[in-house]
């Protein structure tokens, strides 16, 4: 049986300022940080074996938090996408060294959704232009694009397809897998893997440094409840 782990990022600078982010490569709050880590307390009894992140500086730092509970004391190394011209030296590492050590995959399919012309724009000043029906409609609706940007429909097109291909192959391996990665891939996720509908992910909500978390056999997911109080004393 693999885990799975999804993790959104903590609270960011422009989570903070109610601005839309989208792909802008913006680090997290010292309240995102503090955030990350209490829900490192929260998995401290999952051994990770592989890590899953976009290449959002947001979402790699909610990562690296998160391992700090790792009761093997791993250190966490970062792994770019093909095409990154030092890749070759990443596989430099003898295999006792490898042991000590949990990948971290870097990985644009799992950026946010691309905002488009709003990004770096108020939140606020976006529903005095335009109505406070269609921000909702740009930011929780299923087809709709906002200027220029993406859909949740046009992110979940590039995020299940990765999923399925990389990420699943690993739970199917046995291993225990995080994500840690933004609300619309999360989003994405969750409704390819519970079969939602449009209806349902119109509703559907994630939190900053929310953890939702999977036990994986042969195909089926088993979702588990996690709070406050399961954070060992």
């Amino acid at each position: 049986m693999g885990k799975l782990v999804l993790i959104r990022h903590g609270e960011s600078v422009w989570n903070g300022r109610s601005l839309f982010t989208g792909w802008v490569d913006v680090p997290l709050t010292q309240a995102g940080i503090v955030e990350a880590s209490r829900a490192s307390h929260l998995v401290n009894g999952i051994d990770f074996d592989v890590v899953y992140v976009s290449a959002l500086i947001r979402s790699i730092q909610t990562a690296f938090i998160v391992l700090l509970s790792d009761s093997r004391r791993r250190t966490p190394y970062l792994i770019h996408s093909s095409d990154f011209f030092h890749r070759k030296w990443y596989h430099t590492f003898s295999h006792t060294e490898q042991k000590n050590m949990i990948p971290v995959y870097r990985c644009w399919q799992l950026n946010e959704r691309f905002y488009g012309d709003l990004q770096g724009l108020s939140k606020s000043k976006i529903a005095d232009i335009f109505g406070v029906d269609k921000v909702v409609s740009w930011r929780r609706g299923y087809t709709e694009r906002p200027p220029k940007g993406e859909s949740l429909q046009d992110t979940s097109r590039r995020v299940i397809p990765f999923f399925n291909k990389e990420i699943v192959k690993q739970l199917e391996a046995g291993k225990n897998v995080l994500v840690s990665a933004h609300s619309n891939t999360l989003r994405s996720i969750m409704m390819n893997i519970e079969q939602m509908d449009e209806a349902q992910v119109v509703g559907l909500e994630v939190d900053t440094a929310n953890l939702i978390i999977y036990n994986y056999s042969n195909g089926e997911y088993l979702r588990e409840t996690l709070s406050e109080k399961d954070a060992p004393k």
